[in-house]
Parts: structure tokens; C-alpha cells; sequence
């Protein structure tokens, strides 16, 4: 039950004419200023996943306008958080909502604010199946969103009103072509030293091959990370994050499991097997894939395979014109 006392209270301060500072004042110092606004704000999104189920996962948003008057101190923080709020908690991500959020801003910033901006961090939770037995686990996806858009007036750029940019991060396993080959080629000389020449008794092999004696190398394999930066065509009516992540998965062939049996780890190896990767391998997979997704209209990729043969990392890059693009996504917490 509320309390009479507090109502009234709050009434009276609602009723007064509190000072706007922000808007009444002159600057210190007079400044067109790029971007100002908030990072760090800490607020739900919902997300859909492959079967179009709505998530709910927590995020860390920035949210920014530019200040184009250089007379005016600084612009209306309240309003680009109240917005947020309002409409995160009523609908899942998607360009829709995006372009809905920034007009908003803008327009709460008439005749302040020519730019406005989003970015959205978060984790996205895809249960993945293991690869032979009934088992199942789930793995974390750190996802970014990023997003700007421009106004007719002041501080707009034209041609660019609205860029919408996905940001995503793969685990997968990466095993060296070079170190297959030299293994093989151990275990080529080990069955001769085994054997000799002439013809051999199939059983005899088949038992050495199951063997200690049979292993003579392995090949080194490493955990490899991608990290790519989509620019995504805003027509589209949602963010294909759940199904981009399957597609450059099954690209790649050797994401990271979950649950694994031994009929599992058993079929991973088979996979590592017959996909042998350098990063360069590695990174062209990738590139040819994005190339062909209509949902794509620029990207940059990074792979990194983390070396177990050495102590550095082994690195690649990549964009779709091998030009390179300046990703979004750069402003914000990394």
C-alpha cells in the first residue's frame, strides 16, 4: 500500500521546475564533440536461437549521439538509457529494433545530434550435440552487436544512414598439414623397420597397427579461435546469429564439443584427420563461406591457431576483397 506522505512528496518535486544544467548552461569550452553517451549499461537482451526460441542473456550496452553545437554542454543521458529499457525488456534484437532505437535517439537529440550509435555485448548459449553418442553440452558464444546510424543535418554523413555489424568468436580444434605428413611418414619407416620388405601377414599388421609400436608420430593439434566482424545487410527481418554460428562451424569441421563418450572423442579425431588445417586453410574456408551469404555485405576474420609446437601463435586475416574493413565494433568495451 503507498504511502500518502511519499505520494505527495514525489507530486511536489514532479511539479517543480528542477534546473537542466545540461541543456541551460554554456559549455566551459565551446566543442563540436564525436561521440558522448554511455558504456557499461548493464541490461537484458533477448536473442533467438536456432529454433527461433527466444533467450534472455545479460549484456553490457553503449548507447552514444554526437554533440554538434558547440555551444550546448551535453546531451539528454536519461533519455538514450529510458529508451533502452523500454524497449529491450519488450522484444529480441534485430535490425527492426535497432533502426527503431537509434531513430529514437536522434530524435530525442534534435538539433544536437546528427549521429547516433549502439553496441550490444553478450553471451549467446547454443546446446550442441556430441558427434556420435546421445550426449549433449552447451557452449558460450561471446556475440557483439554493433550498430550507427546518420540523420539529414549536422555532423550526418550521407550515404551511411544505417550500418549494422555482427561480431562473433569460434572455438575450434586446428591440426598441423605439415606434422600429419612427418608423422606419417614415421610410421612409414617404422612399419619398414618392423616388417622389412615383400609381403607381409594382414593380421600381423592389423594387431601392430593397434599397437604402441604402430604409433610412431602424431601429429600436433592445437585450440584455434576465429574472430569475425560481419557487416550485415539491414533488410533482413532478424540477426542470423544462431544459424551463422552452424554454418561457419560446419565450415570450419572441428568446432569444440561438449559432452564427449569415447565413440565421440573417437569421431573427433577422425574429423581432425581428414581436415588438417593451417591458419591460411583455415582462414580461406571462412572467407569463401561469407562470401556467398547474402546476409553479408562486408567482413573481417581473424584466425589465430594457438601453437603447441612452439610458443608464439599462428595468425591469418582476411576480408572479402582482401582490402581489409574497419570494423564497428572497435568502439565500446573490447
Amino acid at each position: 500500500m503507498s504511502n500518502p506522505h511519499n505520494d505527495n512528496t514525489a507530486r511536489r518535486i514532479r511539479d517543480r521546475l528542477l534546473p537542466d544544467v545540461a541543456s541551460d548552461a554554456r559549455p566551459q569550452t565551446a566543442g563540436v564533440l564525436d561521440w558522448v553517451g554511455m558504456e557499461n549499461i548493464e541490461m537484458p537482451v533477448r536473442v533467438r536461437d536456432v529454433d527461433g526460441e527466444l533467450q534472455r542473456s545479460p549484456a553490457r550496452v553503449t548507447a552514444q549521439v554526437s554533440l554538434d553545437r558547440p555551444d550546448t554542454r551535453g546531451i539528454h543521458m536519461s533519455r538514450l538509457y529510458l529508451a533502452l529499457d523500454r524497449v529491450l525488456d519488450a522484444e529480441a534484437i534485430s535490425p527492426c529494433l535497432i533502426r527503431r532505437l537509434l531513430r529514437e535517439f536522434l530524435d530525442s537529440h534534435e538539433g544536437l545530434s546528427g549521429r547516433a550509435r549502439l553496441r550490444f555485448d553478450f553471451e549467446m548459449l547454443l546446446r550442441r550435440p556430441a558427434l556420435r553418442s546421445d550426449n549433449s553440452g552447451w557452449r558460450s558464444y561471446p556475440i557483439t552487436v554493433a550498430a550507427e546510424m546518420d540523420a539529414d543535418g549536422p555532423g550526418s554523413r550521407p550515404g551511411q544512414a544505417l550500418r549494422i555489424e555482427l561480431g562473433l568468436a569460434l572455438l575450434y580444434s586446428s591440426t598441423c598439414p605439415a606434422s600429419a605428413a612427418l608423422s606419417r611418414e614415421a610410421i612409414q619407416h617404422r612399419f619398414r623397420e618392423t616388417f622389412g620388405e615383400g609381403s607381409v601377414d594382414s593380421k600381423a599388421v592389423f594387431d601392430w597397427l593397434g599397437s604402441e609400436q604402430g604409433m610412431a608420430a602424431t601429429p600436433h593439434s592445437q585450440r584455434s579461435r576465429a574472430d569475425l566482424r560481419l557487416l550485415l545487410e539491414p533488410s533482413f527481418d532478424d540477426l542470423p546469429i544462431a544459424g551463422l554460428i552452424d554454418a561457419l562451424e560446419a565450415t570450419l569441421s572441428t568446432p569444440v564439443q561438449t559432452a564427449v563418450k569415447r565413440d565421440d572423442e573417437q569421431a573427433f579425431a577422425e574429423l581432425n584427420a581428414a581436415n588438417t588445417l593451417f591458419c591460411e586453410d583455415a582462414a580461406r574456408r571462412l572467407q569463401s563461406r561469407l562470401s556467398v551469404e547474402p546476409r553479408i555485405a562486408d567482413f573481417s576474420l581473424r584466425v589465430a591457431h594457438l601453437e603447441s609446437l612452439h610458443a608464439h601463435d599462428a595468425v591469418a586475416e582476411a576480408s572479402r576483397d582482401g582490402r581489409g574493413y574497419r570494423p564497428l565494433a572497435d568502439f565500446g568495451t573490447e
